[in-house]
């Protein structure tokens, strides 16, 4: 359906999905994504898009976020300078996406859309959405609010879709690939696996960090607002933690100005990993190295497919 070699997707992720990334993940075989709304304008995301074909001649997307934010955005802009640039995959999150449908599909675009519920694949679905991202608690983020893991999630989406869906959340190397693919996915999208290459353009200091951090150097945060978001443990997270803790209601005026998304670019330029926050998934405890995104997807299939091939099969011959 998405014209790539290899089941392995790439998530649209905020100041990291650039043309860098994105061609490096597609001429690797897997499916590049752009973030559409790191680009100021819908005018520097047509550039970006641009920029990223003179990269690669594989197909790549774009993703569209849609969420409350405190300026607002022009995101029927947004989706136009998608559709004038010929692009033939978006992939959507946060918000329902139908608005934007009639537009995507008259211009013969694939839509997969990131739910982290069964409720929400099932009526992504019932939309017209050609796939579902499938998001487990485990993912950077938002995981939304029920808090249930891909291997309960993954088997009831086989159970119930009609529709392909994506693996996405706690995914990082071949075993996760054979095992989501063993639960009925028919791909997986990584995000924070693919932060921790050579081509992602964030400072070497950040990707250092994931490398040491394990499972447990995750945080989540904006639990009493029911906007949950898994970050990396840093002491800012432990400052919003901390907040979030104390009697009464929380407002997102009171934790604010340390969660502004200006600080987590800013850390991502300078590699001060204490000036703000950042999303990252529970996968980091997975991650020991910094290779680039062909060595990384080659060393995932090639993982994939021996233990399909060699320790599946000798299991069910045994």
């Amino acid at each position: 359906m998405l014209g790539i070699q290899h089941p392995v997707v790439q998530g649209g992720m905020q100041w990291v999905g650039l043309a860098e990334l994105a061609s490096a993940v597609s001429n690797a075989g897997g499916l590049g994504t752009i973030t559409g709304l790191t680009q100021p304008t819908p005018e520097e995301l047509v550039k970006e898009i641009e920029r990223c074909r003179s990269m690669t001649d594989k197909p790549f997307a774009v993703n569209l976020t849609i969420l409350p934010t405190i300026k607002p955005v022009p995101y029927e802009e947004y989706a136009q300078a998608i559709v004038d640039s010929g692009i033939k995959i978006v992939e959507t999150a946060g918000r329902n996406p139908e608005p934007f449908l009639p537009l995507f599909k008259s211009a013969g675009i694939k839509v997969i859309h990131k739910c982290t519920s069964l409720r929400h694949s099932l009526k992504a679905e019932s939309i017209g959405c050609d796939m579902v991202s499938v998001d487990g608690f485990e993912c950077a983020g938002h995981p939304g609010e029920d808090d249930v893991t891909n291997m309960i999630l993954l088997p009831l989406a086989a159970r119930r879709l009609k529709i392909p869906f994506l693996a996405s959340g706690g995914i990082g190397d071949g075993r996760g690939l054979a095992a989501a693919l063993a639960m009925g996915a028919d791909g997986i999208n990584m995000g924070t696996r693919f932060m921790v290459t050579k081509e992602a353009p964030i400072h070497e200091k950040v990707k250092q960090k994931m490398v040491d951090a394990s499972e447990l150097d995750t945080s989540l945060i904006y639990r009493s607002l029911r906007n949950t978001a898994r970050v990396f443990k840093n002491s800012v997270a432990e400052q919003v933690l901390e907040i979030e803790a104390q009697p009464g209601e929380t407002k997102f005026e009171d934790i604010q100005s340390l969660v502004q998304g200006v600080k987590g670019r800013e850390l991502f330029e300078d590699g001060d990993v204490e000036t703000g926050i950042w999303s990252a998934g529970m996968i980091v405890g997975l991650i020991d190295d910094i290779p680039s995104c062909e060595e990384l997807i080659t060393r995932m299939v090639d993982e994939a497919e021996a233990i399909i091939h060699e320790r599946l099969d000798k299991l069910a011959s045994a």
